[in-house]
């Protein structure tokens, strides 16, 4: 069943089996747990679910994974977003003394949408997107991973596609999970680029020198720009796209332009370096990322969950391997429906099913009730298009994993030291 197929009103039918056979509960806890770092860590985590009839439900917080499982089976959330850690449990929060309920940690998050390009894409608007647009997300996720990781040293970005008309950052370092507000503010600050509302015209300024994080963003933009402007978007084919371009060019650049043609004696020279970024300001204006920085400011901000299902196109919300940014298609991120239908398609595998099923019954009693349904599980998504990414999704837990063991090896390396 190709992605179209997909009928926003089969979706409570299809929640139930996801939440049951396909949802990836054993990686999700292994994230959110992070190793058991502290205790009550994952415990004082909020959950929020959207449910049917768009009823919200926030401060939602389980004691374990098995806990999560039932109650997300249990109602079947249309929309999961993930929360803060708090002082204290958030299912609770109505009995704990007034302000002394607090959010103490998160992941710094990044939000980029389409729908905040609208003034500089021509194939689509609002919601929508495609292929000749979608460039501009490769762009921010290009921009921010390397500035991320280059400039302020973090290692561990978890990139996942909305589901919709954009892409979502957690940074998982225990750094990143620790900053207070006013440092999650100087970071998204740092990376912001684009200012002014609708009413700006021009909303990028370069100062002279270039900053050599603007250097390294224009390097990104430099390489895209003459496919997705000059191609894809054509912004000089048209007397609209063309004026739109001029009305970024300083007048006394226009003015020099013109006179140029009449005047050879240099005179304009002073002129000429005062506008000396307008081009590389256009091309950001155009392609640098646009940030909803108020949802990296907050730590108690709530942002989407992996995994969860966009209810409008029923695609997955996954996560990316930045080794295929370049092809990666949203388009081909497989709907609830699909990976549901895929179940039902005998494959590889299948014997193997058959054989758990076929087992005596007193071997079966003899196994941890748990582990069977997990394995079972695992087979599961492992038979659907979901398995690729939940495959990311695990690299990137190992990734973590090991950076943490490397920590406390140092720790006590340390430690024997003194």
């Amino acid at each position: 069943m190709p992605s179209s197929d997909y009928d926003s009103a089969c979706l409570p039918d299809l929640l139930p089996l996801y939440y049951r056979r396909l949802f990836p509960f054993s990686q999700y806890y292994r994230w959110l747990n992070y190793g058991g770092v502290q205790k009550n860590y994952f415990q004082n985590r909020e959950f929020s679910f959207t449910l049917k009839d768009d009823i919200y439900v926030r401060y939602q917080s389980f004691s374990t994974q098995n806990e999560l499982e039932k109650e997300m089976q249990k109602v079947n959330p249309y929309k999961i977003d993930i929360g803060a850690i708090y002082s204290h449990r958030p299912n609770q929060h109505n009995t704990v003394k007034s302000g002394t309920f607090q959010a103490l940690e998160k992941e710094l998050v990044f939000d980029i949408d389409m729908t905040d390009y609208d003034d500089v894409r021509s194939c689509c608007s609002a919601a929508d997107i495609c292929s000749k647009c979608w460039t501009l997300m490769t762009i921010a996720i290009r921009i921010l991973d390397r500035a991320l990781r280059d400039d302020f040293g973090f290692q561990h970005l978890l990139w996942v596609y909305s589901g919709r008309r954009g892409v979502h950052c957690w940074v998982c370092d225990e750094a990143a999970r620790k900053l207070s507000v006013a440092a999650r503010s100087a970071v998204a600050e740092y990376l912001s680029l684009i200012k002014g509302g609708e009413e700006m015209v021009k909303k990028v300024v370069l100062m002279d020198p270039i900053h050599p994080f603007i250097r390294e963003s224009l390097n990104v933009v430099e390489h895209y720009f003459p496919r997705y402007a000059l191609q894809d978007q054509d912004i000089l084919g048209r007397k609209e796209s063309v004026d739109k371009v001029l009305a970024l060019v300083p007048e006394d650049i226009l003015f020099t332009m013109h006179v140029e043609k009449m005047c050879s004696d240099g005179g304009h020279e002073g002129t000429a370096k005062k506008g000396q970024y307008f081009e590389k300001e256009i091309m950001l204006q155009y392609c640098y990322p646009r940030l909803d920085v108020n949802v990296s400011k907050g730590v108690n901000h709530l942002l989407k969950s992996p995994f969860s299902v966009h209810p409008k196109t029923g695609r997955i919300s996954v996560p990316m391997d930045l080794k295929e940014l370049d092809t990666f298609d949203p388009f081909a991120v497989p709907t609830i429906s699909l990976i549901c239908e895929e179940l039902d398609r005998p494959r590889t595998g299948e014997e193997e099913e058959k054989s758990e099923e076929e087992k005596p019954e007193d071997v079966k009693e003899k196994e941890n009730e748990k582990d069977t349904a997990e394995r079972r599980k695992i087979r599961d998504f492992k038979r659907t298009s979901l398995a690729k990414y939940v495959k990311y999704f695990d690299q990137f837990l190992d990734g973590m994993a090991g950076s943490r063991k490397g920590d406390l090896l140092r720790k006590s390396d340390l430690q024997k030291e003194f």
